[in-house]
């Protein structure tokens, strides 16, 4: 497994190249194991021709396993500072800034410079960006771009290093750390580290407050549910203020305003604008809600599904631990654990598949709301995945199990086998008594064992999975050679200064991709258990206090080490995670007040009889704390908007400001310069020397070429002027010669047949 060690220390491979990336803005790695040499060798060419007719400059290397490696960056300054002048205005015109840019593009960039993830997003959307909009198109693994595999910016190791070196030494981070995390990945992942470190504070006080109560009043307190509701309601209503604190701060504050188009979104029509007179495409909102509306059955078929398959173990489990009496029985307890850890991931599994494809064929047009119809949809899943079984002890096991108990009969065949007689298989018809601590070791299961589950199978399973995508490349390059490829040493013909970097970027290549959306999925998972179930054992927000304090920093490890550099979105919120957290603290009013009134007194509960609970009495007690909990939330959110939170003082200065300087100037609009647009001039023309001279530079032979000749512009190069990354850009010269050598390139490796064709 990748460690912090091997991967910042220099190495005979890598070298000094960790500190240095060739003023690459990103890498699109090509691949063609899979593809026919001349579809190859042409979708190659589109794809250098896109990337240079929106004024981004390409060099092209050798991959490994039937790859390319294509290099990115903008071909002028001219061209980056006109695209970020223009992203500015946008951002002016919907809201996003108080005051506009300045007239003068260059005086305005130089007051405020363009950051590195700026640079990045705008370079990124240019690549992606559909052609109409101004962009390449280049969608990675869709449409006529499938053999595109990823496009990612590199990592910048010396601050991956340094951040991870001041984390190792502070216990809590500060605005500064946080807006170093935005400077370098972006708002959208900086708000998910913002929210960790906040939510990690706030546990502070539910864990010390919890672990006061374990120890004097037990569980099922009605003190600390009390508390622990007041807790969850401070806790989201002081996250919604932080969210607009640093969204000002960060000067995103409704940038979700700006949507990005999918390139997935099939219109139905073009109809025109009546107040821009533009065409737009549209499709039917009333189609689209009608798919929408499949996601009712679908939610109920969810919970059907994983429903049975939970309530059918832990009726086996039941089973097995208090009625089967004979032999195996320590071993046989652990079969409904065996069965729900590999049936329930594939379930699982196919049930987001599903979603996934429903929420395609409501079609939406932009990439946020896509994502949060995505969200919605899994929320649904790991709501039943996760709390479905807590859910069924408290309430049906424990309430019912007299009624119940005896009819897991049924279940007799899973332990037939080793029963000796009947007898250790049927339910005792008196005497038959509850697990009282049945529901408490659920709660510490999930709390607890789950919690460090979670995190071994985040530390292995993206290795396991590098080490299997890896081995099936090689399968796949080693069958391109079968079919008439060759196969060479990748780093063969590296140039000696740029071999260091190229290991760099063919490793960085198979990382995997960082999603944040996990991550935030993990996080709102865990606020349901304290929300909902913390009542039942206090230490609930101990557990998830030391779990959050490791939390914090291996998610810091997964970006750096784990996966490939994310593209910096921006954000202004941690999107609709915040209603699911909303809801979960809602339910848990709930829950929270039926489990107090259930088993407050001696902890046991009904005792398996329900004739023991007060409907009328229980329905009441749901019924004022929902109300209680909904009054609390009101006054708290109407108290912290009386408080003038630093974020909206700087909003209202800003605003403010601006509106003097228009009062006191008569100003008129000047209307900023036309951007620049289209490709850069193609290099010189390729006749034979200049193809030469270029092969050679790349470490490729052309036939009829003395060697003397190719030593001597090798060397040349080398004892050449300049940085190595200037070098590195004039290996090439346009986009003739960098698709003339990535297609040399392609020939050597690709196969000369299909498949189909052998």
């Amino acid at each position: 497994m990748t460690s912090i060690k091997s991967l910042y220390e220099p190495s005979a491979d890598v070298g000094t190249s960790l500190h240095s990336d060739f003023d690459v803005d990103y890498v699109i790695d090509y691949r063609f194991a899979t593809t026919q040499q001349a579809k190859a060798e042409a979708q190659f060419s589109k794809l250098i021709q896109s990337l240079y007719d929106v004024g981004l400059k390409t060099e092209v290397r050798n991959g490994d396993n039937c790859t390319v490696l294509v290099f990115v960056r903008v071909a002028s300054d001219r061209h980056l500072n006109s695209q970020a002048y223009r992203a500015r205005v946008q951002d002016w015109l919907y809201g996003v800034r108080s005051a506009a840019p300045g007239k003068e593009i260059q005086k305005s960039l130089d007051d405020e410079p363009i950051s590195q993830a700026e640079r990045l997003r705008i370079v990124y959307l240019m690549i992606t960006k559909p052609k109409s909009e101004g962009g390449a198109g280049i969608t990675p693994k869709h449409g006529e771009w499938q053999g595109v595999e990823s496009i990612f910016p590199l990592h910048d190791h010396q601050f991956n290093k340094d951040w991870i070196k001041i984390w190792t030494t502070k216990y809590f981070l500060n605005f500064d750390d946080i807006t170093k995390i935005r400077d370098k990945f972006g708002e959208k992942i900086a708000f998910y580290f913002a929210f960790l470190q906040s939510y990690l504070m706030f546990l502070i006080f539910p864990a010390a407050f919890g672990f006061s109560c374990w120890v004097l009043l037990g569980q099922f307190s009605f003190i600390y549910g009390a508390v622990n509701c007041l807790w969850c309601v401070g806790f989201i209503e002081y996250w919604k203020k932080q969210e607009i604190d640093l969204a000002v701060g960060w000067g995103v504050r409704g940038v979700s305003k700006i949507q990005h188009k999918r390139p997935q979104f099939k219109h139905e029509s073009e109809v025109k604008d009546p107040v821009t007179g533009e065409q737009i495409k549209v499709y039917s909102p009333v189609k689209r809600l009608s798919r929408q509306l499949l996601q009712i059955p679908f939610a109920v078929v969810s919970a059907v599904i994983l429903g049975t398959l939970i309530a059918t173990c832990f009726g086996i489990e039941i089973f097995i631990s208090e009625v089967y009496d004979g032999p195996f029985k320590s071993y046989l307890t652990f079969l409904p654990t065996v069965i729900l850890t590999t049936v329930l991931p594939t379930l699982s599994a196919l049930l987001t598949g599903f979603a996934t494809r429903l929420t395609e064929i409501e079609n939406y047009e932009t990439t946020d709301a896509y994502e949060a119809a995505m969200v919605q949809k899994v929320f649904v899943l790991n709501f039943i995945t996760s709390y479905l079984p807590i859910f069924l002890t408290a309430f049906v096991y424990v309430p019912f199990a007299q009624i119940i108990v005896p009819h897991l009969d049924i279940f007799q065949l899973t332990v037939k086998a080793f029963a000796e007689n009947e007898k250790q298989m049927t339910t005792p018809k008196a005497g038959f008594q509850i697990n009282p601590e049945r529901l408490k070791k659920q709660v510490i299961y999930f709390t607890v064992t789950a919690q460090i589950v979670n995190f071994a199978l985040e530390i292995i399973v993206p290795y396991v999975q590098r080490k299997v995508f890896k081995t099936v490349k090689e399968v796949r390059a080693n069958s391109a050679v079968k079919r008439g490829g060759t196969k060479e040493h990748h780093a063969a013909n590296d140039i000696p200064e740029e071999s260091a970097f190229l290991v760099r970027v063919r490793n960085e290549a198979e990382l995997g991709v960082y999603d944040v959306t996990g991550d935030f999925r993990e996080m709102v998972v865990q606020f349901g258990y304290l929300s909902l179930f913390s009542v039942v054992w206090p230490l609930t927000a101990v557990s998830f206090l030391i779990n959050n304090f490791i939390e914090l920093r291996s998610d810091a490890l997964k970006i750096t080490v784990e996966n490939q550099r994310p593209v910096p979105w921006r954000a202004d919120s941690i999107g609709p995670w915040l209603d699911a957290l909303g809801f979960l603290a809602w339910l848990g009013s709930l829950t929270t007040s039926a489990l107090v009134f259930l088993f407050s007194g001696d902890g046991f509960g009904p005792d398996g009889t329900p004739k023991n609970i007060s409907a009328w009495g229980l329905l009441l007690t749901i019924f004022f704390s929902e109300h209680i909990f909904l009054a609390v939330q009101l006054g708290v959110r109407k108290a912290l908007s009386k408080i003038d939170s630093p974020g909206i003082q700087r909003e209202r200065a800003e605003r403010f400001a601006v509106r003097r300087q228009y009062l006191e100037e008569a100003m008129g609009q000047e209307e900023a310069d036309h951007a620049t647009s289209g490709g850069i001039v193609a290099g010189e023309k390729m006749n034979r020397s200049t193809l030469e001279r270029k092969n050679i530079l790349i470490g490729l032979e052309v036939p009829g070429a003395k060697r003397p000749c190719i030593e001597e512009a090798r060397n040349s190069t080398l004892r050449g002027h300049g940085t190595p990354g200037e070098r590195f850009w004039q290996r090439q010269q346009g986009a003739d010669e960098t698709i003339s050598v990535g297609r040399q390139l392609i020939e050597k490796a690709a196969p000369t047949k299909t498949k189909k064709e052998q």
